[in-house]
Protein backbone atom coordinates (compact mmCIF):
# COMPACT_ATOMS: atom_id res chain seq x y z
CA UNK A 1 0.00 0.00 0.00
CA UNK A 2 1.34 3.42 -0.91
CA UNK A 3 1.51 5.61 2.17
CA UNK A 4 1.36 9.39 2.46
CA UNK A 5 4.73 11.15 2.83
CA UNK A 6 6.01 11.51 6.41
CA UNK A 7 7.54 14.98 6.68
CA UNK A 8 9.52 13.94 9.76
CA UNK A 9 11.49 11.49 7.64
CA UNK A 10 12.22 13.95 4.86
CA UNK A 11 15.40 15.96 4.73
CA UNK A 12 15.15 19.70 5.14
CA UNK A 13 16.14 20.02 1.52
CA UNK A 14 13.25 17.83 0.37
CA UNK A 15 10.75 19.78 2.46
CA UNK A 16 12.17 23.02 1.15
CA UNK A 17 11.83 21.89 -2.45
CA UNK A 18 8.26 20.74 -1.85
CA UNK A 19 7.18 24.05 -0.36
CA UNK A 20 8.98 26.04 -3.04
CA UNK A 21 7.10 24.14 -5.73
CA UNK A 22 3.75 24.75 -4.07
CA UNK A 23 3.97 28.47 -3.26
CA UNK A 24 1.72 30.17 -5.82
CA UNK A 25 2.93 32.98 -8.01
CA UNK A 26 0.23 35.23 -6.55
CA UNK A 27 1.64 34.71 -3.06
CA UNK A 28 5.21 35.53 -4.15
CA UNK A 29 4.03 38.54 -6.09
CA UNK A 30 2.46 39.93 -2.91
CA UNK A 31 5.94 40.52 -1.51
CA UNK A 32 6.56 43.19 -4.10
CA UNK A 33 9.47 41.20 -5.45
CA UNK A 34 11.55 41.77 -2.29
CA UNK A 35 11.75 38.04 -1.45
CA UNK A 36 12.59 35.09 -3.62
CA UNK A 37 10.81 31.74 -3.42
CA UNK A 38 13.84 30.39 -1.57
CA UNK A 39 13.49 33.21 0.98
CA UNK A 40 9.80 32.45 1.43
CA UNK A 41 10.47 28.75 1.88
CA UNK A 42 13.14 29.37 4.47
CA UNK A 43 10.78 31.68 6.35
CA UNK A 44 7.84 29.29 6.56
CA UNK A 45 9.75 26.04 7.09
CA UNK A 46 9.73 26.28 10.92
CA UNK A 47 6.05 27.21 10.86
CA UNK A 48 5.14 24.24 8.66
CA UNK A 49 7.13 21.86 10.85
CA UNK A 50 5.47 23.07 14.05
CA UNK A 51 1.99 23.15 12.55
CA UNK A 52 1.85 19.96 10.53
CA UNK A 53 4.56 17.54 11.66
CA UNK A 54 3.08 16.25 14.90
CA UNK A 55 2.05 12.72 15.78
CA UNK A 56 -1.28 13.04 13.89
CA UNK A 57 0.29 13.99 10.58
CA UNK A 58 -2.21 13.76 7.71
CA UNK A 59 -2.04 14.49 4.01
CA UNK A 60 -1.23 18.14 3.30
CA UNK A 61 -3.29 19.59 0.47
CA UNK A 62 -1.43 22.06 -1.77
CA UNK A 63 -3.96 24.77 -0.98
CA UNK A 64 -3.30 24.26 2.75
CA UNK A 65 0.45 24.73 2.31
CA UNK A 66 -0.11 27.75 0.09
CA UNK A 67 -2.54 29.34 2.55
CA UNK A 68 -0.25 28.66 5.52
CA UNK A 69 2.68 30.25 3.71
CA UNK A 70 0.72 33.35 2.81
CA UNK A 71 -0.70 33.74 6.32
CA UNK A 72 2.73 33.39 7.87
CA UNK A 73 4.21 36.04 5.63
CA UNK A 74 1.24 38.39 5.83
CA UNK A 75 0.51 38.07 2.11
CA UNK A 76 -2.85 37.80 0.34
CA UNK A 77 -4.17 34.27 0.53
CA UNK A 78 -4.90 32.25 -2.63
CA UNK A 79 -8.34 33.25 -3.91
CA UNK A 80 -11.22 30.93 -3.09
CA UNK A 81 -13.01 29.23 -6.00
CA UNK A 82 -16.49 30.75 -5.78
CA UNK A 83 -17.87 29.13 -8.94
CA UNK A 84 -21.07 27.18 -8.14
CA UNK A 85 -22.80 24.48 -10.17
CA UNK A 86 -26.51 24.52 -9.28
CA UNK A 87 -28.83 21.56 -9.86
CA UNK A 88 -32.63 21.59 -9.53
CA UNK A 89 -34.46 18.44 -8.44
CA UNK A 90 -37.92 17.38 -7.21
CA UNK A 91 -36.18 14.63 -5.17
CA UNK A 92 -36.81 16.24 -1.80
CA UNK A 93 -34.56 15.51 1.17
CA UNK A 94 -36.72 14.82 4.22
CA UNK A 95 -34.24 14.79 7.09
CA UNK A 96 -30.79 15.93 8.15
CA UNK A 97 -29.73 12.32 8.19
CA UNK A 98 -26.68 11.48 6.12
CA UNK A 99 -27.22 7.76 6.49
CA UNK A 100 -30.90 6.97 6.11
CA UNK A 101 -32.46 9.70 3.99
CA UNK A 102 -33.03 8.08 0.58
CA UNK A 103 -32.03 11.00 -1.63
CA UNK A 104 -29.12 12.07 0.54
CA UNK A 105 -27.82 8.56 -0.11
CA UNK A 106 -27.98 9.10 -3.87
CA UNK A 107 -26.62 12.63 -3.89
CA UNK A 108 -23.66 11.69 -1.69
CA UNK A 109 -22.29 9.35 -4.36
CA UNK A 110 -20.43 12.55 -5.23
CA UNK A 111 -18.83 12.90 -1.81
CA UNK A 112 -18.61 9.31 -0.53
CA UNK A 113 -17.83 7.45 -3.69
CA UNK A 114 -18.94 3.79 -4.03
CA UNK A 115 -16.37 1.18 -5.00
CA UNK A 116 -17.70 0.97 -8.56
CA UNK A 117 -19.61 3.05 -11.08
CA UNK A 118 -21.29 2.47 -14.43
CA UNK A 119 -19.83 4.14 -17.50
CA UNK A 120 -21.73 5.58 -20.46
CA UNK A 121 -21.69 2.20 -22.23
CA UNK A 122 -23.27 0.41 -19.27
CA UNK A 123 -20.03 -1.27 -18.19
CA UNK A 124 -18.98 -1.37 -14.54
CA UNK A 125 -15.66 0.31 -13.81
CA UNK A 126 -13.75 1.25 -10.67
CA UNK A 127 -14.44 4.40 -8.66
CA UNK A 128 -13.00 4.07 -5.17
CA UNK A 129 -11.70 0.73 -6.40
CA UNK A 130 -9.11 0.59 -9.15
CA UNK A 131 -10.03 -2.96 -10.17
CA UNK A 132 -11.28 -6.22 -8.69
CA UNK A 133 -10.82 -9.99 -8.88
CA UNK A 134 -13.35 -12.78 -8.30
CA UNK A 135 -12.70 -16.35 -7.14
CA UNK A 136 -13.67 -19.23 -9.42
CA UNK A 137 -16.66 -20.11 -7.24
CA UNK A 138 -17.83 -16.43 -7.06
CA UNK A 139 -17.76 -16.40 -3.25
CA UNK A 140 -14.72 -14.13 -2.80
CA UNK A 141 -14.45 -10.67 -4.30
CA UNK A 142 -11.23 -8.69 -3.91
CA UNK A 143 -11.27 -4.94 -4.56
CA UNK A 144 -7.97 -3.11 -5.03
CA UNK A 145 -8.32 0.52 -3.98
CA UNK A 146 -6.89 3.52 -5.74
CA UNK A 147 -3.76 4.68 -3.92
CA UNK A 148 -4.38 8.41 -4.20
CA UNK A 149 -7.69 8.77 -2.35
CA UNK A 150 -7.90 10.91 0.78
CA UNK A 151 -10.78 11.84 3.02
CA UNK A 152 -11.63 15.52 3.20
CA UNK A 153 -10.00 15.68 6.64
CA UNK A 154 -6.69 14.60 5.08
CA UNK A 155 -6.58 10.97 6.20
CA UNK A 156 -6.00 8.31 3.57
CA UNK A 157 -8.80 6.00 2.41
CA UNK A 158 -7.92 2.48 3.57
CA UNK A 159 -9.16 -1.08 3.07
CA UNK A 160 -10.32 -0.90 6.68
CA UNK A 161 -12.66 1.98 5.74
CA UNK A 162 -14.17 -0.09 2.95
CA UNK A 163 -14.67 -3.22 5.06
CA UNK A 164 -16.19 -1.13 7.84
CA UNK A 165 -18.56 0.62 5.42
CA UNK A 166 -20.22 -2.63 4.36
CA UNK A 167 -20.26 -4.25 7.79
CA UNK A 168 -21.82 -1.07 9.22
CA UNK A 169 -24.31 -0.95 6.35
CA UNK A 170 -25.39 -4.55 6.85
CA UNK A 171 -25.90 -3.91 10.55
CA UNK A 172 -27.88 -0.67 10.30
CA UNK A 173 -29.68 -0.61 6.93
CA UNK A 174 -32.63 -2.99 6.50
CA UNK A 175 -32.41 -2.84 2.70
CA UNK A 176 -28.83 -4.11 2.94
CA UNK A 177 -29.63 -6.89 5.38
CA UNK A 178 -28.40 -9.40 2.82
CA UNK A 179 -24.85 -8.25 3.60
CA UNK A 180 -25.17 -9.23 7.25
CA UNK A 181 -26.77 -12.54 6.31
CA UNK A 182 -24.27 -13.60 3.65
CA UNK A 183 -20.95 -11.91 4.46
CA UNK A 184 -18.75 -14.37 6.34
CA UNK A 185 -15.87 -11.94 6.77
CA UNK A 186 -13.28 -9.70 5.15
CA UNK A 187 -9.53 -9.92 4.61
CA UNK A 188 -7.48 -6.73 4.44
CA UNK A 189 -4.13 -6.22 2.76
CA UNK A 190 -2.19 -3.01 3.35
CA UNK A 191 0.49 -4.16 0.95
CA UNK A 192 -1.95 -4.55 -1.94
CA UNK A 193 -4.29 -1.83 -0.67
CA UNK A 194 -7.13 -4.30 -1.04
CA UNK A 195 -10.11 -5.77 0.77
CA UNK A 196 -11.56 -9.24 0.12
CA UNK A 197 -15.21 -9.96 0.86
CA UNK A 198 -15.96 -13.61 1.63
CA UNK A 199 -19.59 -14.69 1.18
CA UNK A 200 -21.39 -17.86 2.21
CA UNK A 201 -22.72 -18.42 -1.31
CA UNK A 202 -21.84 -17.43 -4.87
CA UNK A 203 -22.57 -13.85 -5.97
CA UNK A 204 -22.07 -12.79 -9.56
CA UNK A 205 -23.32 -9.20 -9.31
CA UNK A 206 -21.38 -7.80 -6.35
CA UNK A 207 -19.65 -5.35 -8.68
CA UNK A 208 -23.08 -3.94 -9.54
CA UNK A 209 -24.32 -3.96 -5.95
CA UNK A 210 -21.20 -2.11 -4.87
CA UNK A 211 -21.87 0.65 -7.41
CA UNK A 212 -24.71 1.87 -5.19
CA UNK A 213 -23.36 1.78 -1.62
CA UNK A 214 -21.34 4.74 -0.35
CA UNK A 215 -17.97 4.38 1.38
CA UNK A 216 -17.69 6.10 4.78
CA UNK A 217 -14.68 6.86 7.01
CA UNK A 218 -14.32 4.40 9.86
CA UNK A 219 -12.56 6.91 12.12
CA UNK A 220 -15.74 9.02 12.06
CA UNK A 221 -18.64 6.57 11.93
CA UNK A 222 -17.30 3.98 14.37
CA UNK A 223 -18.14 6.54 17.05
CA UNK A 224 -21.79 6.78 15.93
CA UNK A 225 -23.63 3.69 17.29
CA UNK A 226 -26.97 4.40 15.59
CA UNK A 227 -26.66 6.25 12.26
CA UNK A 228 -30.44 6.29 11.75
CA UNK A 229 -30.73 8.58 14.78
CA UNK A 230 -27.77 10.77 13.83
CA UNK A 231 -29.33 14.00 12.62
CA UNK A 232 -26.53 16.45 11.99
CA UNK A 233 -26.58 19.02 9.19
CA UNK A 234 -22.88 18.62 8.37
CA UNK A 235 -20.14 18.85 7.36
CA UNK A 236 -19.52 15.17 6.58
CA UNK A 237 -16.10 13.78 5.72
CA UNK A 238 -15.98 12.46 2.15
CA UNK A 239 -13.54 10.80 -0.25
CA UNK A 240 -14.72 12.31 -3.54
CA UNK A 241 -13.87 15.53 -5.36
CA UNK A 242 -16.40 17.21 -3.06
CA UNK A 243 -17.61 16.60 0.50
CA UNK A 244 -21.11 17.29 1.81
CA UNK A 245 -20.81 20.53 3.74
CA UNK A 246 -24.42 21.12 4.73
CA UNK A 247 -27.98 19.77 4.63
CA UNK A 248 -30.25 22.81 4.89
CA UNK A 249 -33.90 21.79 5.14
CA UNK A 250 -35.09 25.39 5.50
CA UNK A 251 -33.39 26.50 2.29
CA UNK A 252 -34.11 23.13 0.62
CA UNK A 253 -30.48 22.82 -0.38
CA UNK A 254 -27.53 20.46 -0.16
CA UNK A 255 -24.12 22.11 -0.44
CA UNK A 256 -21.05 20.19 -1.52
CA UNK A 257 -17.67 21.86 -1.08
CA UNK A 258 -14.49 21.02 -2.97
CA UNK A 259 -12.33 18.43 -1.21
CA UNK A 260 -8.86 19.98 -1.07
CA UNK A 261 -7.31 16.55 -0.60
CA UNK A 262 -8.72 15.21 -3.88
CA UNK A 263 -5.77 14.08 -6.01
CA UNK A 264 -7.59 13.33 -9.26
CA UNK A 265 -8.69 15.61 -12.06
CA UNK A 266 -9.67 18.93 -10.52
CA UNK A 267 -13.27 20.07 -10.96
CA UNK A 268 -13.98 23.52 -12.33
CA UNK A 269 -16.44 24.50 -9.59
CA UNK A 270 -15.63 25.33 -5.98
CA UNK A 271 -18.99 24.00 -4.84
CA UNK A 272 -22.07 22.14 -6.04
CA UNK A 273 -25.58 22.96 -4.80
CA UNK A 274 -28.58 20.64 -5.03
CA UNK A 275 -31.81 22.66 -4.78
CA UNK A 276 -34.96 20.63 -4.28
CA UNK A 277 -38.43 21.85 -5.16
CA UNK A 278 -41.97 20.82 -4.27
CA UNK A 279 -42.71 19.51 -7.76
CA UNK A 280 -41.51 19.38 -11.35
CA UNK A 281 -43.26 22.61 -12.29
CA UNK A 282 -41.40 24.57 -9.62
CA UNK A 283 -38.10 23.00 -10.68
CA UNK A 284 -38.82 23.85 -14.32
CA UNK A 285 -39.50 27.49 -13.40
CA UNK A 286 -36.12 27.64 -11.64
CA UNK A 287 -34.40 26.55 -14.85
CA UNK A 288 -36.40 28.93 -17.01
CA UNK A 289 -35.44 31.82 -14.74
CA UNK A 290 -31.75 30.87 -15.02
CA UNK A 291 -31.20 30.39 -11.29
CA UNK A 292 -29.99 26.80 -11.76
CA UNK A 293 -27.84 25.15 -14.42
CA UNK A 294 -29.40 21.71 -14.90
CA UNK A 295 -32.09 19.32 -13.67
CA UNK A 296 -31.81 15.91 -12.07
CA UNK A 297 -34.53 13.54 -10.97
CA UNK A 298 -33.41 10.05 -10.14
CA UNK A 299 -34.68 7.53 -12.73
CA UNK A 300 -36.80 10.13 -14.51
CA UNK A 301 -36.68 12.68 -17.30
CA UNK A 302 -37.15 16.41 -17.20
CA UNK A 303 -40.94 16.94 -17.58
CA UNK A 304 -41.63 16.52 -21.27
CA UNK A 305 -44.27 19.26 -21.30
CA UNK A 306 -41.65 21.79 -20.19
CA UNK A 307 -38.88 20.91 -22.66
CA UNK A 308 -39.82 23.23 -25.50
CA UNK A 309 -40.52 26.16 -23.19
CA UNK A 310 -37.06 25.80 -21.71
CA UNK A 311 -35.44 25.55 -25.13
CA UNK A 312 -37.24 28.75 -26.14
CA UNK A 313 -35.26 30.69 -23.53
CA UNK A 314 -32.19 30.19 -25.71
CA UNK A 315 -30.09 29.35 -22.65
CA UNK A 316 -30.40 25.58 -22.55
CA UNK A 317 -29.58 22.57 -24.68
CA UNK A 318 -30.68 19.00 -23.95
CA UNK A 319 -29.29 15.50 -23.84
CA UNK A 320 -31.71 12.79 -25.01
CA UNK A 321 -30.89 9.26 -23.89
CA UNK A 322 -32.87 6.00 -23.99
CA UNK A 323 -33.74 4.99 -20.43
CA UNK A 324 -33.62 1.42 -19.18
CA UNK A 325 -36.39 2.32 -16.73
CA UNK A 326 -40.03 1.89 -17.75
CA UNK A 327 -43.65 2.21 -16.60
CA UNK A 328 -45.70 -0.97 -16.35
CA UNK A 329 -48.98 -2.54 -15.24
CA UNK A 330 -48.56 -5.28 -12.66
CA UNK A 331 -51.26 -7.89 -12.03
CA UNK A 332 -51.43 -9.43 -8.57
CA UNK A 333 -50.45 -12.96 -9.55
CA UNK A 334 -51.55 -14.30 -6.16
CA UNK A 335 -55.20 -13.38 -6.75
CA UNK A 336 -57.82 -14.55 -9.27
CA UNK A 337 -58.47 -13.72 -12.06
CA UNK A 338 -55.02 -12.11 -12.47
CA UNK A 339 -53.44 -15.54 -12.04
CA UNK A 340 -55.16 -16.58 -15.28
CA UNK A 341 -52.81 -16.11 -18.27
CA UNK A 342 -55.71 -15.71 -20.72
CA UNK A 343 -57.16 -12.95 -18.58
CA UNK A 344 -53.78 -11.19 -18.57
CA UNK A 345 -53.66 -11.57 -22.35
CA UNK A 346 -57.01 -9.82 -22.60
CA UNK A 347 -55.76 -6.97 -20.42
CA UNK A 348 -52.69 -6.58 -22.63
CA UNK A 349 -54.87 -6.45 -25.73
CA UNK A 350 -57.16 -3.81 -24.17
CA UNK A 351 -54.46 -1.18 -23.60
CA UNK A 352 -53.97 1.67 -26.07
CA UNK A 353 -50.18 1.89 -25.95
CA UNK A 354 -49.88 4.54 -28.64
CA UNK A 355 -52.15 6.87 -26.68
CA UNK A 356 -50.15 6.28 -23.48
CA UNK A 357 -46.91 7.11 -25.31
CA UNK A 358 -48.48 10.30 -26.64
CA UNK A 359 -50.06 11.39 -23.36
CA UNK A 360 -47.23 10.46 -21.02
CA UNK A 361 -44.08 11.06 -23.07
CA UNK A 362 -45.25 13.61 -25.68
CA UNK A 363 -43.35 11.70 -28.33
CA UNK A 364 -40.26 10.94 -26.21
CA UNK A 365 -41.30 7.30 -25.81
CA UNK A 366 -42.08 4.17 -27.79
CA UNK A 367 -44.59 1.32 -27.67
CA UNK A 368 -42.95 -1.54 -25.74
CA UNK A 369 -42.64 -5.23 -26.53
CA UNK A 370 -43.96 -8.29 -24.77
CA UNK A 371 -40.48 -9.19 -23.54
CA UNK A 372 -40.70 -6.25 -21.07
CA UNK A 373 -36.95 -5.47 -21.15
CA UNK A 374 -36.09 -2.19 -22.98
CA UNK A 375 -33.54 -2.14 -25.81
CA UNK A 376 -30.86 -0.33 -23.81
CA UNK A 377 -30.13 -3.45 -21.76
CA UNK A 378 -27.53 -6.11 -22.51
CA UNK A 379 -28.76 -9.07 -24.55
CA UNK A 380 -32.02 -7.38 -25.51
CA UNK A 381 -34.16 -9.77 -27.56
CA UNK A 382 -36.70 -8.60 -30.10
CA UNK A 383 -40.10 -9.97 -29.04
CA UNK A 384 -43.51 -9.03 -30.55
CA UNK A 385 -44.67 -5.45 -30.00
CA UNK A 386 -47.61 -5.09 -27.64
CA UNK A 387 -50.69 -4.30 -29.70
CA UNK A 388 -53.95 -2.52 -28.91
CA UNK A 389 -56.79 -4.72 -30.12
CA UNK A 390 -60.03 -4.31 -28.11
CA UNK A 391 -61.96 -6.66 -30.40
CA UNK A 392 -59.47 -9.44 -29.78
CA UNK A 393 -59.54 -8.66 -26.05
CA UNK A 394 -63.30 -9.33 -25.94
CA UNK A 395 -62.80 -12.56 -27.85
CA UNK A 396 -60.04 -13.67 -25.49
CA UNK A 397 -62.26 -12.97 -22.48
CA UNK A 398 -65.15 -14.95 -23.95
CA UNK A 399 -62.90 -17.90 -24.81
CA UNK A 400 -61.65 -17.93 -21.21
CA UNK A 401 -65.19 -17.99 -19.81
CA UNK A 402 -65.61 -14.31 -18.96
CA UNK A 403 -69.00 -13.29 -20.42
CA UNK A 404 -71.57 -10.53 -19.99
CA UNK A 405 -74.78 -12.46 -19.32
CA UNK A 406 -76.87 -9.57 -18.00
CA UNK A 407 -75.99 -7.10 -20.75
CA UNK A 408 -74.63 -4.37 -18.48
CA UNK A 409 -71.34 -4.15 -20.38
CA UNK A 410 -69.21 -5.84 -17.68
CA UNK A 411 -68.11 -9.46 -17.95
CA UNK A 412 -68.81 -11.90 -15.15
CA UNK A 413 -67.00 -14.81 -13.65
CA UNK A 414 -69.01 -17.35 -11.70
CA UNK A 415 -72.06 -15.09 -11.85
CA UNK A 416 -70.51 -11.88 -10.47
CA UNK A 417 -69.44 -8.77 -12.34
CA UNK A 418 -65.69 -8.21 -12.35
CA UNK A 419 -64.63 -5.05 -10.56
CA UNK A 420 -60.87 -4.92 -10.27
CA UNK A 421 -59.11 -2.86 -7.62
CA UNK A 422 -56.72 -0.73 -9.69
CA UNK A 423 -54.15 0.51 -7.16
CA UNK A 424 -52.52 3.77 -8.27
CA UNK A 425 -49.96 5.72 -6.29
CA UNK A 426 -49.13 9.39 -6.51
CA UNK A 427 -47.60 10.29 -9.86
CA UNK A 428 -49.53 7.75 -11.93
CA UNK A 429 -53.00 9.28 -11.69
CA UNK A 430 -53.48 9.88 -15.42
CA UNK A 431 -52.25 6.38 -16.31
CA UNK A 432 -54.72 4.90 -13.84
CA UNK A 433 -57.65 6.80 -15.34
CA UNK A 434 -56.75 5.73 -18.89
CA UNK A 435 -56.30 2.07 -17.96
CA UNK A 436 -59.63 2.09 -16.14
CA UNK A 437 -61.23 3.38 -19.37
CA UNK A 438 -59.43 0.83 -21.55
CA UNK A 439 -60.50 -2.09 -19.38
CA UNK A 440 -64.12 -1.02 -19.09
CA UNK A 441 -64.27 -0.53 -22.87
CA UNK A 442 -63.72 -4.30 -23.32
CA UNK A 443 -66.00 -5.30 -20.42
CA UNK A 444 -63.56 -5.52 -17.50
CA UNK A 445 -64.85 -3.52 -14.55
CA UNK A 446 -62.16 -1.58 -12.69
CA UNK A 447 -62.05 1.12 -10.03
CA UNK A 448 -59.04 3.35 -9.48
CA UNK A 449 -57.81 3.23 -5.90
CA UNK A 450 -55.61 6.30 -5.45
CA UNK A 451 -53.12 6.21 -2.55
CA UNK A 452 -49.90 7.87 -1.41
CA UNK A 453 -46.56 6.07 -1.63
CA UNK A 454 -46.54 4.84 1.97
CA UNK A 455 -49.99 3.29 1.65
CA UNK A 456 -49.03 1.77 -1.68
CA UNK A 457 -46.04 0.02 -0.10
CA UNK A 458 -48.26 -1.48 2.58
CA UNK A 459 -51.04 -2.63 0.25
CA UNK A 460 -48.76 -4.20 -2.34
CA UNK A 461 -46.73 -6.00 0.36
CA UNK A 462 -49.97 -7.49 1.67
CA UNK A 463 -51.15 -8.32 -1.88
CA UNK A 464 -54.25 -6.20 -1.29
CA UNK A 465 -54.94 -5.15 -4.88
CA UNK A 466 -55.78 -6.63 -8.29
CA UNK A 467 -53.71 -4.42 -10.61
CA UNK A 468 -51.24 -1.63 -9.96
CA UNK A 469 -49.44 0.92 -12.11
CA UNK A 470 -45.82 1.45 -11.16
CA UNK A 471 -42.40 1.92 -12.72
CA UNK A 472 -38.90 0.55 -12.64
CA UNK A 473 -35.72 2.46 -12.03
CA UNK A 474 -32.53 1.71 -13.95
CA UNK A 475 -31.13 0.14 -10.77
CA UNK A 476 -34.30 -1.91 -10.43
CA UNK A 477 -33.87 -3.35 -13.90
CA UNK A 478 -30.30 -4.36 -13.06
CA UNK A 479 -30.70 -5.60 -9.48
CA UNK A 480 -31.02 -9.23 -8.39
CA UNK A 481 -30.67 -11.41 -11.51
CA UNK A 482 -31.07 -8.41 -13.81
CA UNK A 483 -33.55 -7.80 -16.62
CA UNK A 484 -36.23 -6.64 -14.17
CA UNK A 485 -36.29 -9.91 -12.24
CA UNK A 486 -35.90 -8.31 -8.83
CA UNK A 487 -39.37 -6.78 -8.98
CA UNK A 488 -41.18 -10.10 -9.19
CA UNK A 489 -39.14 -12.81 -7.45
CA UNK A 490 -41.28 -13.88 -4.46
CA UNK A 491 -38.16 -14.32 -2.33
CA UNK A 492 -37.25 -10.63 -2.40
CA UNK A 493 -38.39 -7.62 -0.39
CA UNK A 494 -38.12 -3.88 -0.86
CA UNK A 495 -40.21 -0.76 -1.28
CA UNK A 496 -40.71 -1.10 -5.02
CA UNK A 497 -40.63 -4.89 -5.12
CA UNK A 498 -43.88 -6.75 -5.90
CA UNK A 499 -42.51 -10.21 -4.92
CA UNK A 500 -45.57 -11.92 -6.40
CA UNK A 501 -44.07 -14.55 -8.74
CA UNK A 502 -43.23 -17.96 -7.29
CA UNK A 503 -43.31 -20.04 -10.47
CA UNK A 504 -40.50 -22.64 -10.02
CA UNK A 505 -39.42 -22.16 -13.65
CA UNK A 506 -38.99 -18.43 -13.10
CA UNK A 507 -37.15 -18.83 -9.81
CA UNK A 508 -34.82 -21.42 -11.33
CA UNK A 509 -34.03 -19.07 -14.19
CA UNK A 510 -33.18 -16.29 -11.70
CA UNK A 511 -30.90 -18.69 -9.82
CA UNK A 512 -29.18 -19.76 -13.03
CA UNK A 513 -28.37 -16.14 -13.85
CA UNK A 514 -27.10 -15.49 -10.34
CA UNK A 515 -24.82 -18.53 -10.45
CA UNK A 516 -22.79 -17.67 -13.54
CA UNK A 517 -20.46 -15.02 -14.90
CA UNK A 518 -20.04 -16.84 -18.21
CA UNK A 519 -21.15 -14.35 -20.86
CA UNK A 520 -22.43 -16.96 -23.29
CA UNK A 521 -24.60 -18.48 -20.55
CA UNK A 522 -25.78 -15.04 -19.43
CA UNK A 523 -26.89 -14.23 -22.97
CA UNK A 524 -28.82 -17.50 -23.13
CA UNK A 525 -30.47 -16.91 -19.75
CA UNK A 526 -31.29 -13.28 -20.59
CA UNK A 527 -33.08 -14.41 -23.73
CA UNK A 528 -34.88 -17.14 -21.80
CA UNK A 529 -36.03 -14.54 -19.28
CA UNK A 530 -37.41 -12.29 -22.01
CA UNK A 531 -39.11 -15.31 -23.54
CA UNK A 532 -40.67 -16.01 -20.14
CA UNK A 533 -42.02 -12.43 -19.99
CA UNK A 534 -43.32 -12.77 -23.55
CA UNK A 535 -45.08 -16.09 -22.90
CA UNK A 536 -46.43 -15.47 -19.39
CA UNK A 537 -47.00 -11.71 -19.08
CA UNK A 538 -46.27 -11.44 -15.34
CA UNK A 539 -46.16 -7.70 -16.03
CA UNK A 540 -47.21 -5.55 -18.98
CA UNK A 541 -44.92 -2.71 -20.04
CA UNK A 542 -46.95 0.42 -20.84
CA UNK A 543 -44.22 2.40 -22.58
CA UNK A 544 -40.50 2.77 -22.95
CA UNK A 545 -39.12 6.28 -22.73
CA UNK A 546 -36.23 8.64 -23.26
CA UNK A 547 -34.59 10.73 -20.58
CA UNK A 548 -34.37 14.38 -21.56
CA UNK A 549 -31.80 16.32 -19.54
CA UNK A 550 -31.53 20.09 -19.96
CA UNK A 551 -28.27 21.87 -19.26
CA UNK A 552 -27.00 25.43 -19.29
CA UNK A 553 -25.38 25.93 -22.69
CA UNK A 554 -22.77 28.17 -21.04
CA UNK A 555 -21.16 24.94 -19.80
CA UNK A 556 -19.85 21.91 -21.63
CA UNK A 557 -18.70 18.42 -20.59
CA UNK A 558 -22.00 16.86 -19.48
CA UNK A 559 -21.95 13.08 -19.08
CA UNK A 560 -24.75 10.47 -18.92
CA UNK A 561 -24.66 6.86 -17.82
CA UNK A 562 -27.59 4.39 -17.57
CA UNK A 563 -27.63 3.89 -13.80
CA UNK A 564 -27.63 7.43 -12.35
CA UNK A 565 -27.95 9.57 -15.48
CA UNK A 566 -25.95 12.81 -15.34
CA UNK A 567 -25.31 12.42 -11.62
CA UNK A 568 -21.96 10.80 -12.26
CA UNK A 569 -18.46 11.80 -11.18
CA UNK A 570 -17.50 12.37 -14.83
CA UNK A 571 -20.03 15.19 -15.02
CA UNK A 572 -18.62 16.92 -11.96
CA UNK A 573 -15.01 16.55 -13.10
CA UNK A 574 -15.58 17.61 -16.70
CA UNK A 575 -18.28 20.29 -16.77
CA UNK A 576 -16.71 23.69 -17.25
CA UNK A 577 -17.32 26.95 -19.06
CA UNK A 578 -17.82 26.51 -22.80
CA UNK A 579 -15.13 28.14 -24.91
Amino acid sequence: MKMIPDFRALSCLAVLLLIVSLIPAACAAGSGGAMTKADLSAAILPYMAATYCGEDLVHLAPIEIQTAACRYLGLPEPPENTEVLRIATPNAVKATNFYSDYYVGIFTHLSNMPLMRMDESGHLVGLTADHYEVSADNTQWTFYLKDNLFWSDGKQVTPEDVAFSFEYLGEHNADAGWIKETLLGTTLSEEDNSVTFIFNKPYTTINLEFATYNIIPKHIWENIPDPTAYTEAGPFVGNGPYYLENIDLNAAKLTFRKNNHWQGKQPSFGSVEIHWFANDNAAALALESGTVDTYYRYANSYPYASVQRLKDTGNFNTLEKTSIGLTFLAPNLKRAPMDDLQFREAIAQAINYTELVTVDTLGYGTVPKRGFVPPGMDYFMDTPTLAYNPTKARQTLAAAGYTDTNGNGIVEKEGADLDLDLLVRTGFERDGQLIEEYLEAVGIGATVHQVDATTWYDLKDNYDYDLTVTSTTPWGMLMHAGWGTGYFDSRRTGKGVLHNLNDPAYLALCDNILATTNQAQLKQYAEEMQTYFNDNLPAIALYWKKDVIPYNRAYTGWYYEPLFGIYDIETFLNVRAAV
